[in-house]
């Protein structure tokens, strides 16, 4: 848009105030134009490109202060954006019902759980509340469960993380469970016992590394959809090893 040398001086100095009104609004339609063909297809792009949102309970062992592992893990996936909160085993079954408003609100779509000793005995009980409501567990990560426990119900993946020669035991599934299943002996890392499982750093990182991949993969498959492939689980031996005495955490 050029503007006329002389336009000023013919009206005393001073520009038409319906020219300079109409200038304006040019100005502000060219402006607008060139943010909507800019800027706009970049940020569709962005928002195919963000992950699903997530949600990651975490659930602390006996008397609520001993898993401060916990409590650390959940400050570092905040650090990385994902959401994360740590709660008290014996709440478990409130925590359930929470993820399940999350879910379906769809304020998160991601739904991860994670706990350790005692924390981690109940994550399958949270697993199959959350099943029987249709709400996917994309993964849950047990941290050496001071109980035998057997698993049911439907979740994308559940890595039992346990000290053989320790209080930890393996987690075993029953013929109603969907999903994968790993159960990981961890007596060899250097570090690694039942009170300090969830505070090791290398056994924070696989922790993390596990959930950030999670998340990157989105949502679980809706109930109803097409079977998880379920990984065979070796056969325990049929000699079991002799146990220390599991500390009550």
């Amino acid at each position: 848009m050029t503007l006329k040398s002389g336009n000023a001086a013919d009206h005393g100095g001073f520009g038409s105030p319906f020219a300079s009104r109409r200038g304006a609004l040019k100005a502000a339609a060219l402006a607008m134009l060139l943010f909507a063909v800019g800027l706009g297809p970049r940020s569709a792009e962005a928002a195919q490109a963000a992950p699903a949102s997530a949600h990651v309970y975490l659930m602390r062992g006996v008397l609520n202060i001993f898993s401060l592992g916990m409590d650390q893990m959940a400050s570092r996936l905040q650090a990385q954006g994902i959401p994360a909160s740590v709660h008290n085993h014996i709440l478990w079954a409130s925590v359930a019902d929470d993820a399940v408003a999350e879910y379906r609100s769809g304020r998160a779509k991601v739904i991860i759980l994670v706990g350790h000793s005692s924390g981690a005995t109940c994550l399958p009980d949270m697993v199959e509340r959350l099943s029987r409501q249709g709400v996917p567990v994309k993964l849950a990560i047990g941290l050496d469960s001071v109980f035998h426990t057997s698993l049911s119900g439907r979740v994308g993946k559940y890595i039992n993380f346990y000290v053989a020669n320790g209080a930890g035991t393996r987690v075993e599934p029953t013929r109603n469970f969907q999903g994968t299943l790993e159960n990981v002996d961890v007596e060899n890392v250097p570090g690694v016992g039942h009170l300090t499982i969830d505070k090791n750093e290398l056994m924070q990182r696989k922790v993390i590394a596990a959930i950030d991949a999670a998340v990157a993969g989105g949502p679980a498959p809706m109930p109803g959809t097409a079977p998880v492939a379920r990984k065979p689980v070796a056969p325990q031996a049929a000699a079991p090893r002799p146990r220390r005495a599991a500390a009550a955490n």
